[in-house]
């Protein structure tokens, strides 16, 4: 009995620093809330650097008129949607689609999978590409070999799996997942007739940290030469953005911006920030520095594709403002473009003011329902497939009961 009084006595003890960790006790609320008070004085003087900094680029406020355009939007699964009720090999499947719900890339790996053998599913055995990240490898000339880790330093050579597996990290899939996306934007631009003039919108910012050396340079440089060449060739226009909902350049300026009310109510509007105040809200300046650059001694623009702008698609001063990189070769024509983005934002759901087109995208990505259900009995099937046969009911079992599990609780 003493023993589990003593058990009880110590779970009891346990409980209370956890709590006592978290919790603020009426003592310390006064002391709490003086030295918030005293830092926030402080910082004053931050808030009046931003104020000037937001003033000096509040005259470049535009408002936006709608155009029409087609707008096409490309999305990645995320590998969070894989809520598996059975994986033990941590298979995910990596899925891009685009907002008319066709599926441009569909794969499935897992952390144990040899880059190497992956990098060749991408070819055909006389080395044409199959995928379209066996395209954008052709073309960014890490085709021969076609080895993942040429293309990506965060992508793990094939023979450290093979021979340490245990050291590998899982994080490369969500690498892998990136450059899916990125090669069906690729493929998309420089290998698609298009009828009309197209927006491409991406979920995110034109900009990547993925890439090997300088093929992130050589991969807007191709994209560049593309679009000329099409407006030349088929007088269309191809447009490119990316959208990001959070940006530390949102962060560093909403209140300056709020208190100098540089977007006003009664129209869309949207504004450049400029480079040097943009390199001010990251921690890394590099991530900040573009096509502008180039030829200059300030170091290569290696990440970075698209030039900044802040961008309003409501009407008033309370509606969302999102960061928005358009392509940095077609930033002059921002007015054309966030015209296009307004008529596509302005019907945006569930999510208001936000382009209608990359929220379908969101839907047709996700992996749920149906698709989930698939991919789930994939998985069981292929590691029944792996057990003698006199083994084999125990997947059986475990997949009855999963069954039944969604049907009670889904």
């Amino acid at each position: 009995m003493s023993n589990h009084l003593d058990s009880a006595i110590k779970e009891i003890n346990l409980h209370a620093v956890v709590r006592g960790y978290w919790t603020f006790d009426v003592e310390t609320f006064p002391a709490l809330k003086k030295a918030i008070y005293e830092r926030t004085q402080s910082d004053k003087k931050m808030l009046d650097t931003l104020r000037r900094e937001v003033i000096s680029f509040s005259e470049e406020v535009r408002t936006i008129k709608p155009y029409s355009a087609n707008a096409v939007s490309l999305v990645a699964s995320d590998g969070g949607n894989n809520q598996l009720s059975f994986d033990p090999f941590y298979v995910q499947l990596v899925r891009v689609t685009d907002s008319y719900g066709k599926n441009l890339c569909v794969d499935a790996v897992s952390p144990s999978t040899d880059t190497d053998e992956l990098g060749k599913a991408q070819f055909n055995s006389n080395g044409t590409p199959i995928t379209a990240l066996g395209w954008m490898m052709k073309d960014l000339g890490v085709d021969n070999p076609p080895h993942l880790s040429r293309l990506s330093p965060m992508i793990p050579k094939g023979s450290d799996i093979r021979d340490h597996p245990d050291s590998v990290k899982p994080g490369w899939l969500s690498t892998y997942r990136d450059l899916c996306e990125w090669a069906v934007l690729y493929e998309r631009i420089c290998y698609t007739t298009f009828a009309t003039d197209t927006l491409i919108v991406r979920d995110g910012l034109l900009r990547s940290v993925i890439f090997a050396g300088d093929l992130f340079i050589k991969w807007r440089k191709n994209v560049e030469n593309v679009m000329d060449r099409i407006y030349r060739e088929d007088h269309r226009r191809v447009y490119l953005v990316g959208i990001a909902k959070h940006s530390k350049v949102i962060t560093r300026y909403q209140l300056a911006m709020a208190i100098e009310n540089v977007f006003p109510s009664g129209d869309a509007r949207y504004v450049r920030i400029p480079r040097d105040l943009e390199a001010k809200a990251y921690i890394w300046n590099e991530y900040a520095r573009g096509a502008e650059a180039e030829g200059k001694d300030i170091g290569v623009p290696r990440f970075v594709a698209g030039d900044m702008f802040l961008v309003r698609f409501g009407s008033m001063d309370g509606d969302p403002i999102w960061a928005v990189d358009i392509f940095s070769k077609q930033s002059y024509d921002a007015s054309e473009i966030f015209g296009y983005l307004l008529n596509d934002a302005i019907n945006g759901f569930p999510v208001p003011f936000y382009p209608r087109c990359l929220q379908k995208a969101h839907e047709y990505a996700q992996i749920v329902d149906f698709d989930l259900e698939i991919f789930q009995d994939n998985v069981f099937e292929a590691v029944r497939d792996l057990l003698p046969t006199e083994k084999k009911n125990i997947i059986d079992g475990w997949k009855f009961r999963s069954d039944l599990s969604m049907r009670r609780y889904g």
